[in-house]
């Protein structure tokens, strides 16, 4: 009995040490951050939904405004109306916007002035951790736009295929991406000023990603730049799904973002690490 209690006491204290002195980078713990922010935005909703309503405005300005001036527009399997056109490359602006911004300014604000993290960081949470719950809550917001602005295309009509059900997928995807990559810039980030940067690559990206007009509008060497950008990859991936032409093409754009993603996630931890330990 005395050998087994000997044995048992250094697994004990082991433990207990374990528990007390943060890991490494990991420690399974990125949930309990998507806990913190669910609890400190639910008195905030206003603000956390108030994103849907842009690409609803832009829907119904351009998509049905313009677009009584369009007949149709080159899309998926040939000509389609321009509203139809319209809509899906919205959908995947507002998983962008949703993801971009909470992953920006909300990190930025935490990291230099409330110092939330490094709180986090003399508990068992590692900068993996924060990289991931932050991450994983922008994911969610962006998703919750996505599907919001889903429903409003299931109600005029704009969608014309099952396989708009893996839309919602998509934009989740779209927005982790989105959110990881917008988190490793904002490491970089000194003052409030450098927020114009992110505006200076969301506007861009918004405007010309074929988001309003066909790719072949552009001349030949724009056209070559435009494929190379994140959001033209979404927009592609989910007009293709809400039309229904799936194809293998499709994997080349998924797979775009989960490259994205990774980088931007093993950015964001190995920046975070070194800015709340140095």
């Amino acid at each position: 009995m005395t050998g087994l209690l000997d044995r048992a006491a250094p697994r004990s204290r082991a433990g207990l040490l374990f528990r007390i002195v943060p890991p490494g980078l990991y420690a399974g713990r990125s949930h309990v951050l998507v806990q913190r922010a669910f609890l400190v935005n639910r008195r905030a909703w206003l603000s956390v939904v108030s994103g849907f309503f842009e690409p609803v405005l832009f829907l119904l300005s351009l998509g049905f405004g313009f677009g009584r001036l369009v007949t149709t527009v080159a899309g998926p399997g040939g000509p389609i109306p321009y509203a139809e056109f319209v809509a899906p490359a919205l959908l995947a602006a507002s998983a962008m916007n949703g993801a971009v911004f909470d992953a920006t300014y909300n990190l930025f604000f935490k990291i230099k002035y409330a110092r939330v993290y490094e709180a986090m960081l003399a508990t068992p949470m590692g900068p993996v951790d924060i990289a991931l719950g932050e991450a994983t809550w922008a994911l969610l917001r962006g998703g919750l736009y996505s599907a919001g602005f889903l429903v409003v295309m299931l109600g005029f009509g704009l969608v014309s295929s099952a396989w708009a059900l893996l839309a919602l997928p998509a934009c989740l995807l779209v927005a982790v991406a989105f959110a990881a990559v917008g988190m490793a810039a904002t490491t970089f980030m000194r003052s409030w000023q450098d927020f114009d940067l992110v505006q200076l690559f969301v506007l861009p990206l918004f405007l010309f990603s074929t988001t309003f007009f066909p790719l072949t509008v552009y001349p030949p060497a724009l056209q070559v730049v435009v494929q190379f950008t994140p959001l033209y990859h979404a927009v592609e991936l989910i007009r293709a799904l809400t039309k229904g032409f799936v194809g293998w093409s499709l994997l080349v754009h998924v797979g775009y973002f989960v490259v994205m993603a990774t980088i931007g996630v093993m950015v964001a931890a190995r920046r975070l690490g070194r800015l709340l330990t140095s």
